[in-house]
């Protein structure tokens, strides 16, 4: 909650304005507390999310620092945090090191020397991109542009571009967690399922000893749930299960490989099960999981997929690398 550029801020959960006065400010947070108490009738969630919502600006220290943000891009992957050489950086989309905007750069982070995934491709990259040309569009030309991920700036952006921002953010965090599973793992991330289609694209491609694993990284900003083999929630569009298993089932074919199994990764808060084997679609398992479970996914494998290993791997590891092109 809050950490999400699709998330209601503080603010809007207390239903204020930001510029509120401090005492109008506790006075809106005591009528909150009051309206969505479950002993007179409120809603449980809410009401956490009103008391959480004054933790950050109850005070005036608080409130400053929150006001001033840390911005959405201070967590972003970038390929200098792990040792898994330039392949990111050399392939295909991405942001790069540099926004574009104020000369804006990743924070420096200290080099880790822990063996880590094979990775290629820089994920969130073509969402990055296409988020700041768009805010850039929609601030106006000629506009400064100092930081497009601070936090005032993306709360008053409209919903599609939180959306790619969000989005961009959680293919990060994936590919944050699937470089610690290990030098036994190869990861290609933004992969294109079809070069005239971007939307149509793979956020991630896992091949390890448990199979080889299309994932899906999404923050709809809300709770989701699962209907017939499908990912529902009020802001859940289209169909992203059907999507995923489409454009995994193209890449199939280019590299005349096997998917063990697809993977939707949402934000913990988000699913209600760590760990949902939702059963198949189009032939292919389907998983839903918590960001948090995701490892432990990718380490074991989905139900009934076979082990992959010796030559069989170094095999789909070469068609793969043979085929894939980066959005």
């Amino acid at each position: 909650m809050f950490d999400s550029p699709l998330s209601a801020s503080a603010y809007e959960v207390l239903q204020v304005v930001p510029d509120i006065s401090d005492d109008e400010l506790r006075k809106a947070y005591r009528l909150r507390l009051r309206q969505t108490h479950p002993d007179t009738g409120g809603d449980a969630v809410l009401f956490v999310q009103v008391q959480r919502a004054w933790e950050l600006v109850g005070t005036a220290d608080a409130r400053a620092a929150y006001d001033r943000g840390h911005g959405f891009a201070d967590v972003r992957y970038a390929p200098e945090w792990y040792a898994g050489g330039t392949d990111a950086a050399d392939s295909g989309g991405g942001a790069g090191g540099d926004s574009g905007a104020g000369g804006w750069r990743p924070p420096h982070r200290p080099a880790d020397t822990r063996p880590r995934a094979r990775s290629f491709g820089q994920p969130g990259g073509w969402r990055r991109e296409r988020y700041l040309t768009l805010m850039r569009e929609w601030v106006g030309r000629g506009a400064e542009l100092a930081d497009p991920y601070d936090p005032a700036l993306v709360r008053t952006a409209p919903r599609e571009l939180k959306r790619l921002l969000a989005d961009a953010l959680a293919e990060e965090a994936t590919a944050r967690i699937v470089a610690d599973l290990g030098m036994g793992y190869t990861v290609w991330h933004d992969v294109a399922a079809d070069p005239r289609d971007p939307d149509l694209k793979l956020d991630h491609i896992v091949l390890g000893p448990s199979g080889l694993y299309a994932v899906l990284s999404e923050d709809f900003g809300g709770a989701v749930r699962v209907r017939r083999g499908e990912l529902i929630g009020d802001g859940v569009p289209g169909s992203p299960v059907g999507d995923l298993v489409a454009a995994t089932r193209a890449v199939a074919r280019a590299a005349r490989v096997r998917f063990s199994g697809v993977i939707a990764v949402l934000p913990d808060d988000d699913v209600a099960t760590a760990i949902d084997e939702i059963g198949k679609v189009r032939g292919l398992p389907v998983a839903v999981v918590r960001r948090s479970a995701l490892s432990t996914v990718l380490r074991r494998g989905l139900s009934g997929a076979r082990d992959i290993g010796g030559n069989e791997l170094f095999d789909v590891r070469t068609r793969l690398q043979s085929v894939v092109r980066f959005v």
